[in-house]
């Protein structure tokens, strides 16, 4: 007999594109177990990152806030329990809150609002990407850093480890004391994320020289804004992969990844079932962040455009309209809410979200804006971006501005920032993203902190080779 509370089953994968969903028609991933998950719940097309890079968009995620209230800024300025979040708050309320797997946080040490972790992921060292912080002034210096790993089939020590995650959390699930009292579980994986290895069972089934390639690439008919050129200054995975044979082979890898991890979040889902609180409990689906995938000849994440910025998001369980799409625009920011209410326990008066389960029973809002920022690795300045269902803007500090419509341009090649034709959304746009923050002063206080940090590791020369380039390894012999 099932009980009567209801339960928050809190699922991340890392770096898995929002339209890498078999559920949307996708031409080439397959996602069963996630399609069957979005088929019993609310799949939001309209989702969007903080933050297009892992440990800013986990800290957000955490605390409710933007990043540039909480000030953690890029991969080496991780989460560490200085900022209060919705784990904090259901421990206030006596709800046990429990991670498996992947956190990206400083340190197990800190209070970050759990009462166990089990297999949790930190940065490496407690230090991470310091060389990510050296942006004031960025440098010239090309870093040859093999970013996205061996590319091909293979057992990595990340697929080993999302495995273990994944039957971690399977046991978990399964323990009689979960049916005596409502839980949160966040479960984490690091699958579809570089490095691009993968079992064999899984490539197989992604020819590589069938692999379309990436639908915007520069060229002739597509040149690269300046901010986004200027990263291929210090990290150039598309110029390191080559050739189309080498690209088709990342871009299977990937996609055999994306399946790989949909087949561990299977093994939770079915616990859960067979643990028989899947009616009352409130599963969430997503991602810290998407891919590029080569579009725009850039690979991993760190722009603004909506490869790396969009997110899958799924919601199924109590209360939650089965097979539902909602359109309105959705941020990481408004999970916060949704768990917090899901335990009648207040949300924090400075969160700027709203619970998704209130979104998605109310008509779609085309015109709700979300915004992402972004202030780390690779960056000359702060980006930053809102947008709502048609209308998309890109700041830059120092670089002219893009405008999208999404309507008729999805893939963002043609900017309409300074066309007179459209300059009342231009400005409509800017006076949202000022509401939300300022520019300037926010760029301006990213590089004070990262330009403390980068002091403390000896200066800029130092710092920069300070951190993994790739990866974050998993816990565990290396």
């Amino acid at each position: 007999m099932t009980q009567q509370h209801t339960n928050v089953l809190f699922i991340m994968a890392d770096e898995h594109q929002a339209a890498a969903l078999s559920a949307l028609g996708h031409p080439v991933a397959k996602t069963p177990h996630l399609d069957r998950l979005a088929a019993r719940g609310t799949l939001f097309e309209n989702a969007y990152t903080p933050s297009p890079i892992c440990v800013p968009a986990r800290a957000a995620v955490a605390t409710g806030r933007y990043v540039h209230k909480t000030r953690y800024w890029d991969n080496a300025h991780a989460y560490d329990g200085r900022v209060a979040g919705w784990g904090h708050v259901l421990q206030s309320g006596s709800v046990p809150v429990t991670s498996i797997g992947k956190l990206h946080y400083r340190s197990e040490a800190d209070p970050t609002g759990f009462d166990d972790q089990i297999l949790p992921l930190h940065i490496a060292g407690g230090v991470g990407q310091v060389w990510g912080s050296v942006r004031n002034p960025l440098p010239t210096t090309l870093k040859a850093t093999g970013m996205l790993g061996p590319i091909g089939a293979g057992m990595a020590k990340h697929n080993a480890y999302d495995m273990r995650v994944a039957d971690a959390a399977a046991n978990w699930l399964g323990a009689e004391a979960r049916k005596k009292e409502p839980w949160c579980a966040f479960v984490s994986f690091v699958a579809p994320h570089f490095p691009l290895t993968v079992p064999e069972d899984y490539l197989s089934r992604y020819p590589a020289a069938q692999m379309p390639m990436p639908a915007v690439r520069p060229g002739p008919a597509y040149q690269p804004h300046p901010w986004v050129t200027r990263m291929n200054d210090i990290e150039n995975s598309d110029a390191e992969l080559g050739t189309d044979e080498n690209r088709g082979a990342a871009i299977a890898a990937y996609y055999a990844l994306c399946e790989f991890v949909d087949a561990q979040i299977g093994k939770v889902l079915d616990a859960l079932e067979a643990s028989g609180q899947a009616e009352n409990t409130l599963v969430i689906y997503t991602s810290d962040h998407g891919e590029t995938l080569g579009m725009r000849g850039r690979w991993g994440k760190s722009v603004l455009y909506r490869e790396a910025t969009q997110v899958p998001l799924i919601l199924a369980g109590p209360d939650v309209v089965k097979g539902a799409r909602v359109q309105t625009p959705v941020s990481l920011l408004d999970i916060a809410p949704t768990i917090t209410g899901t335990f009648d326990l207040p949300s924090d008066p400075d969160w700027p979200g709203t619970s998704l389960i209130q979104i998605a029973a109310r008509p779609d809002d085309p015109d709700r804006i979300v915004f992402s920022e972004y202030h780390a690795a690779n960056s000359a300045s702060g980006g930053f971006m809102v947008t709502n269902a048609r209308w998309k803007y890109h700041a830059y500090v120092g670089y002219a501005p893009e405008l999208f419509d999404l309507v008729t341009d999805p893939l963002e090649t043609c900017n309409l920032a300074d066309d007179p034709a459209f300059a009342a959304q231009q400005s409509a746009m800017e006076a949202a993203l000022r509401r939300i923050c300022d520019p300037v002063a926010t760029d301006a206080a990213a590089k004070a902190d990262q330009d403390m940090l980068v002091a403390r590791y000896g200066g800029p020369a130092a710092a920069f080779n300070t951190g993994p380039a790739g990866a974050t390894p998993v816990p565990g012999p290396q």
